[in-house]
């Protein structure tokens, strides 16, 4: 094979490697974190100020896993409090996983959620709630087995 035959080679091959990777980058599925981004970052500053509420309490809120049921903690000062607010399970992956559920703490500050409400996999668990005008925030890392 002469050097002219390598030369188309090379371009030919080069040709089809890049037709590859811009077939590969237009099937690619990009997800923006939420619809609504812009949005919440305006707001952002609400979450940190109920950050900072959450964080004076006395201990943060729970969130584990046990037998197979997630049990949600929220610390001793919301015992026998009429709460109101949500658990948003964020997977960062796949938002087909994502999850809310109303807060529906009992006296004892503990909310039960039934097996399976929640699929396997990583999530960030975002607790956000209220206590007359007092809000609290909350985050947890959390693996569903």
């Amino acid at each position: 094979m002469n050097w002219g035959n390598r030369l188309v080679l090379v371009f030919v091959v080069f040709g089809l490697g890049m037709g590859y990777l811009v077939y590969r980058s237009m099937n690619t599925n990009f997800e923006l974190v939420e619809k609504d981004y812009y949005k919440q970052e305006l707001r952002y500053q609400n979450v940190i100020d109920d950050h900072q509420q959450a964080n004076a309490l006395s201990a943060p809120a729970r969130l584990e896993e046990i037998n197979g049921q997630l049990t949600l903690q929220l610390p001793e000062e919301m015992k026998h409090k009429s709460l109101t607010g949500e658990v948003y399970f964020y997977c960062a992956y796949d938002k087909t996983k994502d999850k809310r559920f109303e807060l529906k703490a009992d006296s004892l500050g503990r909310q039960v959620l039934p097996p399976g409400a929640v699929s396997a996999g990583n999530y960030t668990a975002k607790i956000s709630w209220k206590n007359g005008e007092q809000s609290f925030y909350s985050e947890q890392k959390l693996f569903v087995h």
